[in-house]
């Protein structure tokens, strides 16, 4: 059964957004919920690959092992870029990403980007810099250090995403998901007794919960498009997940809405429908 690409990448992007709730109401350290972030899925589908009688390690995968070093030193620079740096400051960095991965996947792909592609992302980027207008923009220390964090973190997730691309083509999504979390599960493993407090039942139950919804149903749908669509196409449409994000905010939270957020979302918005009806014709 065929499933439309646009719409998994929205699905996804959406059930991302939902990741701030999660962090919010467990109430654990960020590298403690990292580590049933990546370690559920690990556990779960190493169960399904040896069911399935999928022998692991095979093929190239020093290349799925590389994409999955690097990205749990993208998980790590993302939490450092949020405890730095302001969330606004953080945001409009890490949203860097989908220019990134439309750069190294024209250099390393050889995907043709069109002018008006290039132009459609441009104006998405436009959108979540209207988003966060009215934060205030610091340079301080430790806002500077987020930053940068959070640069690394959106480079380190274009490469990710090119390496993972081509790779798809080899591999399933449940191997590809199973390399990209296997580095961290073990790397953020100690933090689970290192920091305090220890979780409760309650809060592993709920982190594991989002660790099989973040970590298996969103990125089966993410690789899903990602085969599926180039990545400059890939990359623009995930830039639903912020404004799926600033709802769940005001659902759940009750923060303001302000004009400069509607109208970067629309922008947002506008990219994304545009590009999809460019596809269609």
């Amino acid at each position: 059964m065929k499933f439309n690409p646009y719409l998994a990448i929205i699905l996804a992007a959406t059930i991302g957004g939902a990741s701030g709730i999660f962090i919010k109401l467990i109430d654990l350290p960020a590298t403690t919920i990292t580590f049933f972030r990546m370690a559920v899925p690990v556990i779960i589908l190493l169960g399904y690959l040896h069911y399935k009688g999928i022998r692991l390690f095979r093929g190239n995968y020093r290349m799925m092992m590389l994409a999955s070093v690097l990205n749990a030193v993208r998980m790590f620079l993302f939490f450092v870029g949020y405890l730095y740096a302001s969330i606004g400051n953080a945001v409009i960095i890490l949203f860097t990403w989908p220019i990134f991965g439309t750069l190294f996947s024209a250099i390393f792909l050889k995907e043709k980007v069109s002018v008006r592609t290039s132009i459609l992302i441009g104006l998405a980027f436009l959108g979540i810099v209207t988003m966060y207008v009215d934060t205030e923009i610091s340079f301080g220390n430790e806002d500077f250090i987020g930053m940068a964090a959070m640069l690394f973190s959106a480079i380190f997730f274009a490469i990710t995403a090119v390496i993972f691309k081509q790779k798809l083509k080899v591999y399933s999504r449940t191997e590809t998901i199973f390399y990209q979390n296997l580095v961290g599960a073990v790397a953020f493993l100690p933090f689970v007794f290192i920091n305090t407090p220890i979780p409760s039942a309650l809060q592993m139950g709920a982190a594991s919960f989002y660790g099989i919804l973040i970590g298996i149903v969103a990125f089966m749908m993410f690789f899903y498009a990602l085969k599926r669509l180039k990545i400059s196409h890939y990359a623009l449409f995930t830039y639903w997940e912020v404004i799926a994000a600033l709802f769940f905010s005001l659902l759940f939270f009750g923060e303001d809405i302000t004009w400069n957020m509607v109208l970067g979302g629309g922008l947002i918005l506008a990219t994304g429908i545009l590009l999809r009806k460019r596809t269609e014709n």
